[in-house]
């Protein structure tokens, strides 16, 4: 368990002499004296992780615990055989401290690899590389040089890799202006980016999660070299062992495509529909959904729910692929997680009716708890929204919508509010925290837009739609045709 400083008995005459180098060699030896970490996560079967909670490392969502950092930390804690038990902090002086005073073994944060951190800690292999970006505020001149950033004041976040390099880049180009955010959350950097401070700094794949939310903002350049993303050890403690089986475990993971699935699900923004995309769901309609057509609408019928509905949402789930497995742990046509098939009795994830059937069980559930007053089809949407993102998030979304003046019940109200819980500024105060809220909004736009094109599909093919609630997935321009018989 303990790793000692050689110790020799030393031999002298005098027992005085003898007893006063005894103790002295004693104090020294406890003093040198270290407890293997890795032997120790194993004896208490818990492995301690600190990390942030932010878009990029840590948050919860309808499958609970979540984030890219959370992931690759619960990975290697199953690596290990024990549990994992995650704790946050707000500031990165926050999560070195843990280090330092060896209350965390491990810091999954984020964090870049600076000279200063790994002089004094030890540090993992990278495990993702960035690109620092200038950030400009459209609207004001495009800065392309360093010379150019001279005439602005650049914003930085404070404890930061990037605040560590404009210091280093200063002994060179001394006209450099810069202004810290006090925060480690990159939405509040780009909220204080405005015509008077139009430039800051920020890792390309923070800036590409966030920019949906800020549609004046864009890169201008890359400034500095690329950043390796690396874990921390504990300070207190030998850390050696650990460091090594994370080596291991990061070069296992890399080689089987664990480590590029997890930052493709995490750190790539799914858009609206695209061209292309509406291309490939054409292809995809006519060679893959006759094969589970009379499956969809059999499950809807029996949910008594749109099959054109049904079929969006297996379809943005999976692409109608009943083998479906993502990364995160969901799984087949719907993607549903363990836990929540477990919840709605389905045994076997894979099988296509198992999947479909919980999915739409799912649905009419989550239907079933929103308030009453909430009517159709914005009830329908909202669940989608639940859906994706869960209950506790969209409620916190339905509270901000109200509290903004806008309509709760409504769709359209609240899908203009969801994206805030993004924002520091807002999820701090929500009950369930942050929330991918754009995520939301894109997943239930997107089905909306697959449902009208399966819908119009059968308008065009002379099949009678059902009429129950069919009205409210078409476009507007089709909702008065004769031959649907509303």
């Amino acid at each position: 368990m303990a790793t000692k400083c050689d110790e020799k008995t030393p031999k002298f005459a005098s027992k005085l002499a003898w007893l006063l180098t005894t103790l002295v060699l004693l104090s020294l030896t406890t003093g040198c004296e270290r407890t293997d970490t890795l032997e120790a996560i194993k004896e208490r079967g818990t492995l301690r992780v600190v990390t942030r909670l932010s878009p990029t490392t840590y948050y919860r969502d309808n499958t609970g615990h979540t984030g890219f950092e959370y992931q690759l930390a619960e990975r290697f804690a199953n690596h290990l055989g024990v549990q994992l038990e995650l704790s946050t902090e707000s500031t990165l002086s926050g999560v070195f401290r843990r280090l330092r005073e060896g209350s965390a073994d491990i810091a999954a944060a984020g964090l870049t690899l600076t000279p200063a951190r790994g002089a004094e800690f030890l540090h993992s292999e990278a495990y993702l590389s960035v690109q620092p970006q200038v950030i400009y505020r459209t609207g004001n001149t495009r800065p392309s040089t360093l010379a150019e950033l001279s005439t602005q004041t650049i914003l930085v976040l404070e404890q930061s890799s990037h605040l560590e390099q404009l210091k280093k880049l200063s002994e060179t180009h001394a006209d450099l202006d810069w202004r810290i955010i006090a925060t480690t959350d990159s939405s509040d950097l780009l909220d204080a980016l405005d015509d008077e401070h139009p430039v800051a700094i920020l890792d390309d794949y923070e800036f590409k999660l966030q920019q949906p939310l800020y549609p004046r903002l864009k890169p201008a350049f890359d400034i500095f070299a690329k950043q390796s993303l690396t874990w921390y050890f504990n300070a207190k403690n030998d850390s050696s062992n650990l460091l090594e089986s994370v080596n291991l475990f990061l070069q296992e993971i890399k080689e089987d495509g664990v480590l590029d699935g997890l930052a493709q699900t995490f750190f790539d923004v799914e858009p609206l529909v695209s061209r292309a995309g509406s291309f490939t769901f054409s292809q995809n309609m006519e060679a893959v959904l006759p094969s589970y057509e009379h499956l969809i609408r059999q499950v809807a019928n029996e949910y008594n729910i749109d099959w054109a509905l049904l079929g969006a949402m297996s379809y943005q789930e999976s692409h109608w692929d009943p083998k479906a497995t993502s990364f995160t742990g969901v799984r087949g046509m719907v993607m549903l997680t363990r836990r929540t098939a477990k919840e709605l009795g389905v045994k076997n994830r894979l099988d296509p009716l198992e999947s479909l059937r919980g999915g739409a069980r799912y649905l009419v559930k989550l239907k079933r708890r929103l308030d009453p007053s909430i009517a159709e089809p914005d009830r329908t949407y909202l669940a989608m929204a639940a859906y994706n993102i869960g209950m506790g998030h969209l409620q916190d979304a339905r509270t901000l919508t109200r509290a903004e003046g806008d309509n709760p019940d409504s769709w359209v109200d609240v899908m203009k509010h969801l994206p805030k819980l993004q924002k520091p500024t807002y999820y701090r105060k929500a009950r369930f925290g942050y929330a991918r809220g754009n995520e939301a909004v894109t997943y239930v736009q997107n089905i909306r837009h697959y449902a009208n094109v399966l819908s119009w599909r059968d308008i065009s093919e002379g099949q009678i739609l059902p009429s129950h609630n069919s009205r409210d997935y078409l476009p507007e321009t089709l909702q008065n045709l004769p031959i649907l018989g509303f």
